[in-house]
């Protein structure tokens, strides 16, 4: 039976979501089962979740996957490049996923797979160094090394979202020498983050700017009701401005050497950061006055959630695999996994106490995470709860 992974943040989960795993078990079999890999209560862009990382793992149950596991918080909020890795390993230390799905804009997995094998190869990174000295942005020198490695029409895979990406995924999977098979789904409708569409993103505009009943038309029905549910506790939806006085605050108290750590090896930025916090009164005033040409928001936004959180180092694995929601065939899953996985499956917080100290302390900064995404609720919660927390079973 095939077992297809899917890396994703369901931040909310929308019908393009839904459409992936129908056009995955399209094309492996409709006995293919689906493990998902999913952000946690903050997601890659270097926000907040809009609703609680169970209850998104429900929905997406609910919607068409068997299991969903958490992508542990330092590999969450990191780049593209990191993220991915991250993500594909935990899929392949499970042991059992034979395939990784994903959307994009070209739907060959072939052409990514090429630009992956540029982006890999040991003539790439020097290439790459010679393009930045022209002063220009990561991306556009990437792109310019890529077209040198391979040829121009690959290389412009790497100007959009859900190429770069399944590139990214590509490229982790050589690294591994992983036997998971990379099947991509043409993407169709909205962009990644287009604010206009029934993207993700334009949900959470859409919500930001009280435009409730839109937002949740544009939900999956699944998680729709999740996140009605979670309102109704005052849980959602979740918003960093709710702790924007807090975020500020943390970031005042550091010295210069503490955003250091945050970013190292890019000393202008670091320092650009640390003088703009030093006169914004809000976080998107301290973003702008940092941000330059070179220097994308998207990095600067995780920067300061790294801040705010405490998070200063990615571990070199992960170390455990930590289920969110399954369905029984997903709890078949599990108990594949705990038969041929390389890292202790967690589904009692308890157990983690006798795993290695590396473990320990990354599910320690989890917990304290999940107090302060707790503070971002409409109505603040208490911290603490992931010592108790148990995955939804369906």
């Amino acid at each position: 039976m095939p077992i297809a992974g899917i890396i994703a943040e369901y931040n909310p989960l929308h019908a393009g979501h839904v459409r992936l795993m129908e056009e995955t078990r399209r094309l492996l079999g409709p006995d293919t089962a689906i493990l998902c890999v999913m952000s946690g209560d903050f997601v890659q862009r270097g926000d907040f979740a809009l609703a609680p990382k169970r209850a998104r793992a429900a929905a997406a149950v609910e919607s068409g996957a068997d299991l969903v596991l958490e992508l542990p918080l330092p590999w969450a909020v990191s780049t593209a490049e990191t993220f991915s890795a991250g993500a594909v390993e935990l899929l392949e230390a499970t042991g059992i996923v034979t395939h990784l799905a994903f959307g994009s804009e070209c739907g060959s997995a072939a052409a990514l797979n090429r630009v992956a094998s540029a982006l890999n190869s040991e003539a790439f990174d020097e290439r790459v160094r010679d393009e930045l000295r022209a002063g220009d942005t990561f991306a556009a020198a990437r792109q310019r090394a890529a077209a040198a490695l391979t040829s121009r029409e690959d290389a412009a895979l790497l100007e959009t979202p859900n190429n770069i990406l399944g590139v990214e995924y590509c490229k982790s999977l050589q690294r591994l020498q992983s036997k998971i098979q990379p099947v991509t789904v043409l993407r169709t409708g909205a962009a990644h983050d287009d604010e206009t569409g029934a993207s993700s993103s334009a949900i959470r505009a859409l919500l930001r700017k009280g435009e409730r009943e839109t937002a949740l038309s544009l939900m999956a029905p699944a998680m729709r009701i999740a996140y009605e549910l979670e309102e109704g506790e005052n849980h959602a939806p979740v918003f960093y401005e709710t702790c924007e006085r807090a975020i500020l605050a943390r970031l005042r108290s550091m010295e210069a050497a503490d955003f250091a750590a945050l970013d190292p090896g890019r000393e202008g930025l670091r320092n650009r950061l640390y003088q703009a916090v030093r006169n914004g009164v809000t976080v998107e005033e301290v973003l702008t006055a940092a941000k330059t040409k070179r220097y994308p928001l998207a990095r600067l936004r995780r920067m300061v959630l790294c801040a705010y959180l405490g998070l200063t180092e990615i571990p070199d694995h992960v170390p455990y695999a930590r289920p969110l929601a399954a369905n029984a065939a997903g709890r078949s899953l599990l108990a594949a996994m705990r038969k041929k996985s390389v890292i202790p499956v967690l589904t009692k917080p308890a157990a983690v106490h006798r795993l290695p100290e590396d473990a320990i302390r990354l599910f320690e900064l989890e917990v304290r995470a999940a107090g302060l995404y707790a503070l971002a609720y409409p109505s603040p919660g208490p911290g603490g709860g992931e010592w108790r927390a148990r995955p939804v079973m369906l």
